[in-house]
């Protein structure tokens, strides 16, 4: 697997290790030629003895660098000597150690903590949050996320899975008592009055536009020898009765009224305090819920809903990014001005992003050791040289300067024992 192509750092790195390259290289060739020069002239003239002593030895540490140096990376002169080459070879093996560093020297709980232990991620947050389309940028990316997360559902599913949630959350809700104290409260306010009076013009209303209806009944289902006179006025006399008794029923103080008082309150004591009804009103509730008629509502109701918040997503002023943008920035304010929250969320994502990273740091390692294990040999020799060579190439200038210096004193030495 070859590696991405030459970076414009790489480029530059290339550029220096070329330009190392050639002074250590120049270097060892100046020895050479000094060397053969004193060598030459040594006889003639004797100092120059310990020139030579210096340019020889200096040679010999220069080649033996240029050797180590080149062997790490490839085979000197192309030649297949044993243990050269010695990244290209063993890059798998340097692969494994590498991640087995990194996986436990690194990726330490301990370590993490302590790099992340000065990171203040609610100020990084509050920062970006507050620059100028931030906010909008980020309440959009949510947004757009919704209609993915939509197709991701069936609506039938949906709407089986909300009216199984509604049957389990009203399970154990006593209908009935609840019931009774709403109506106890509606009744403490005279809204009980209210409806009745509201029925009472109902059914004068009912009466007067069904005039005809009832007339029409009435005469055909008097006797075909009576008058019609009579059913006229039979029909008359009817409603004129009925309208008294409605008549009789708005009268604050009525009969019927009090009666009503009556009924509302008997019924309300038996809500709060009979078994009775609210068996009767639990299992009334729960068949109703357990019908597919109301499965199917449930489930028109998640489409309309779905299909309004789609449409607002998609549009240029959606309410719904507006109302994130809101929020984020609202949040963004919040962890400025509140420390105690910043602090908590901190430590939040500091255990977080410790705990994750430590729990997952073997699949880190691993992935580490695929990846160069897919590399081929010459491409990370090379871009392992290209990052430390520069180096390298020191080595080799201070080898044939060391190396020189060496021999220049073992010369001097060998001098003083003779």
């Amino acid at each position: 697997m070859n590696m991405d192509p030459i970076s414009l750092l790489e480029q530059e790195q290339l550029a220096q290790l070329a330009k190392f390259r050639r002074i250590a290289t120049g270097l060892l060739l100046l020895m050479a030629i000094v060397f053969v020069v004193t060598r030459r002239f040594e006889l003639a003239y004797p100092w120059l003895a310990l020139v030579r002593a210096f340019a020889e030895a200096a040679m010999v540490g220069a080649l033996a660098d240029w050797f180590a140096v080149t062997a790490l990376f490839k085979h000197p002169l192309g030649l297949p000597i044993p243990h050269t080459a010695i990244i290209r070879r063993n890059k798998d093996r340097i692969g494994v150690s590498i991640a087995n560093f990194l996986e436990h020297n690194f990726m330490t709980r301990e370590v993490i903590s302590e790099e992340l232990r000065e990171v203040d991620f609610a100020a990084a947050l509050a920062s970006w949050l507050e620059s100028p389309g931030n906010g909008r940028r980020l309440a959009q990316q949510l947004a757009g996320t919704v209609p993915a997360l939509l197709r991701m559902v069936e609506d039938k599913d949906v709407g089986h899975f909300l009216q199984q949630r509604a049957a389990a959350a009203l399970q154990d809700v006593r209908f009935a008592p609840l019931l009774g104290e709403l109506l106890a409260l509606l009744k403490a306010g005279g809204q009980h009055q209210r409806v009745f009076d509201h029925v009472i013009e109902l059914a004068a209303d009912a009466l007067e536009r069904n005039r005809p209806y009832i007339r029409q009944k009435i005469h055909d289902k008097s006797p075909r020898w009576l008058p019609k006179s009579i059913d006229e006025k039979f029909f008359e006399r009817l409603l004129e009765e009925l309208n008294n008794i409605l008549d009789e029923m708005r009268e604050e103080d009525s009969e019927w009224r009090g009666r009503f008082e009556f009924a509302a309150e008997n019924f309300i004591d038996n809500l709060k305090t009979s078994p009775e009804y609210e068996a009767r009103l639990a299992r009334m509730i729960h068949n109703t819920m357990a019908q597919e008629e109301f499965r199917g509502y449930v489930t028109q109701v998640w489409r309309d809903i779905k299909a309004r918040l789609l449409r607002d997503v998609r549009a240029e002023d959606s309410k719904a990014v507006g109302r994130l943008e809101q929020a984020l920035v609202a949040l963004a304010r919040a962890l400025e001005q509140d420390r105690a929250v910043s602090a908590k969320l901190n430590q939040w994502l500091r255990g977080f992003a410790t705990e994750t990273i430590v729990h997952r740091r073997g699949e880190i390692a691993q992935l580490v050791e695929r990846v160069i294990r897919k590399w081929d040999g010459e491409t990370i020799a090379r871009k392992i040289e290209l990052h430390v060579g520069k180096d390298l190439q020191y080595i080799r200038i201070n080898g044939t300067l060391v190396g020189g210096m060496v021999g220049l004193l073992l010369h001097l030495a060998a001098q003083a024992l003779t």
